[in-house]
């Protein structure tokens, strides 16, 4: 009888799926840490892992282990080598969330644009006045370019385009595979794209190093904006908070940092033309629900021997 460890707090619907089905026990704990899990990993022969670090060592304890289930997209708190030694699949939920950040990222290209942070504060703590200066701008007819055009950038391509953007999309992978139709302008040099975006919105993996540096950056159009709702470390925050400062950025978007949460003297927390969410953009009702089922449903369907590959993130590393 296969054993479950979940590691972290799960929606409800993920628990009843569980204990609905015949032949397999679980555990459950709550805690996010990893150490508050690891005694328990003897026993595993799965394990569902929410947002805490599943590294060498851990792994290492578990010795029945046959499966990781990712409750989200990523995956790179987890040590995919130690995984791959023992030939164990990690796999992921697939698209439960896509639309949840692609309209996070919607409402930060818009709270940027109508600056609703100092309208809060204008009429919270005044000066009411503050209306006069003509800070907030419209997106319609604002070029968009997003950086990454997968299921998230898809969705915000839609969503933008309900409000009259003018749209861009750089991606290497699709370049090279096969870009997909619709009205979606394709950018093969990133330089070029950001030159001429009002709005940059970042949606790829994390990689060795920013993909928006202190170069790109100051590539950026005079006054334009930056979303982030993928992974801390793609942005530099540095060289944004340095761009803030100097005016050459106009504002951002950021629901993902290098280190969460930021320390409270982090430079980018001193400006009210930025936008802070604390890595929400995929933490909605509807989507927390659907992950927590599909997280727990991987695990079922390989005992069953009925796991979907392509949710399978290490799959080459199997055979």
């Amino acid at each position: 009888m296969p054993h479950i460890l979940i590691a972290g707090k799960l929606h409800p619907a993920g628990l009843a799926l569980l204990e609905a089905t015949q032949g397999v026990t679980f555990t459950h704990v709550e805690e996010i840490s990893e150490a508050s899990y690891q005694p328990y990993l003897a026993q595993a022969d799965a394990v569902v892992i929410r947002t805490q670090p599943m590294g060498a060592a851990s792994i290492a304890k578990a010795a029945k282990l046959q499966i990781v289930s990712r409750h989200g997209v990523g995956y790179d708190a987890v040590d995919l080598a130690a995984l791959n030694a023992r030939h164990i699949p990690l796999c992921i939920v697939g698209d439960v969330n896509s639309v949840s950040v692609a309209e996070h990222a919607m409402m930060m290209v818009l709270a940027c644009a109508k600056q609703i942070i100092r309208s809060d504060a204008a009429v919270r703590t005044g000066p009411w006045g503050w209306r006069n200066k003509l800070e907030q701008g419209e997106v319609s007819g604002k070029r968009l370019l997003i950086i990454g055009y997968g299921r998230i950038g898809r969705h915000l391509a839609q969503m933008a385009a309900g409000f009259g953007m003018q749209l861009a999309a750089y991606d290497p992978y699709l370049t090279k595979t096969g870009w997909p139709a619709g009205n979606v302008a394709q950018v093969a040099d990133l330089a070029a794209g950001l030159a001429q975006a009002d709005f940059v919105s970042v949606h790829i993996p994390k990689a060795d190093g920013p993909i928006l540096g202190a170069a790109e950056i100051a590539q950026m159009k005079p006054g334009a904006f930056i979303i982030n709702t993928a992974r801390g470390g793609i942005v530099d925050e540095a060289a944004l908070a340095d761009a803030l400062r100097s005016g050459h950025i106009a504002g951002a978007g950021l629901d993902v940092f290098d280190a969460e949460p930021p320390a409270p003297d982090h430079r980018l927390l001193a400006f009210d033309q930025v936008i802070l969410t604390p890595h929400t953009a995929g933490l909605t009702r509807e989507a927390a629900e659907r992950m927590a089922v599909a997280s727990v449903q991987n695990v079922l369907n390989h005992f069953a021997g009925a796991l979907d590959p392509a949710l399978i993130v290490n799959k080459d590393a199997l055979k």
